[in-house]
């Protein structure tokens, strides 16, 4: 082998070990998920097969990271054209934590961050994220929520389901409640795609609880009921979930 080809395998080879040691790096603690292998017959869509998902805490401020095999955020719902029957797709963060931290009732379900487009109704009415002067168009949008999720058969066997508010009932609500029949939030804090990766910054007064807290990562698809009662909001396709059995083994990196 000639010098100058030994000195251009030599700076590819340092090269290619340097992205994978900042691929790494990236991609340390949290949660490694196998990526779906080429052939496979579950065909996750790869912009929702989970690579990687992570939270980590600096200081007040919690980042909820996720990568995924091809660019996040690039597919989205189709429009249905009515809010019964219409669809929602989700990168979601269920966790440990209380409901309580973020102003619900202390242990109303699971408490998860989901990052969520559904281009047939607007749930952040607070918020004009294309700054058009219109609040009420931006569903489409990729945004955030804290969602409430339990069990719910009706939503399909061994489903989940985002927690209805009974008509008649005063449960403890954030602020920033959108006004809908669900234990569901519109916090605005933004996602920020980048590459295959997705995250959220979110800043806590009560570090030591978010410290304390396991997660799972989770992409899905969720549906509003044809009906549009109550259960309003149904995960009805869950395309891959970071640990394979949402155990919640991922512990915070501080």
């Amino acid at each position: 082998m000639n010098k100058p080809l030994t000195v251009c395998l030599s700076a590819l080879a340092a090269t290619i070990a340097m992205s994978s040691s900042v691929a790494d790096v990236h991609h340390t603690d949290g949660i490694k998920a196998p990526i779906q292998a080429s052939g496979s017959a579950s065909k996750i869509d790869p912009t929702f097969d989970i690579v990687h998902a992570k939270i980590s805490v600096n200081n007040n401020i919690a980042t909820f990271h996720m990568a995924v095999a091809a660019e996040a955020g690039t597919n989205k719902p189709e429009l249905v054209g009515q809010l019964g029957g219409s669809n929602v797709y989700s990168y979601v963060w269920p966790t440990s934590m209380d409901s309580a931290i973020v102003g619900f009732d202390s242990k109303a379900g699971i408490l998860a961050l989901a990052v969520t487009s559904h281009p047939d109704f607007d749930d952040t009415p607070l918020y004009d994220e294309n700054a058009d002067n219109d609040l009420g168009n931006d569903g489409a949008l990729w945004h955030s929520h804290w969602v409430v999720l339990e069990p719910n058969e009706t939503c399909g066997k061994g489903a989940l389901g985002v927690v209805d508010i009974p008509e008649g009932s005063t449960p403890n609500l954030p602020k920033t409640w959108p006004g809908l029949p669900m234990l569901l939030d519109s916090p605005g804090w933004d996602p920020v795609f980048k590459g295959e990766t997705v995250e959220v910054r979110i800043p806590f007064s009560n570090m030591d609880a978010v410290k304390a807290a396991s997660y799972d990562g989770v992409t899905a698809g969720l549906r509003v009921n044809q009906s549009v009662h109550a259960p309003l909001l149904c995960v009805v396709n869950v395309m891959d979930v970071a640990s394979g059995d949402l155990s919640l083994p991922g512990k915070v990196s501080q």
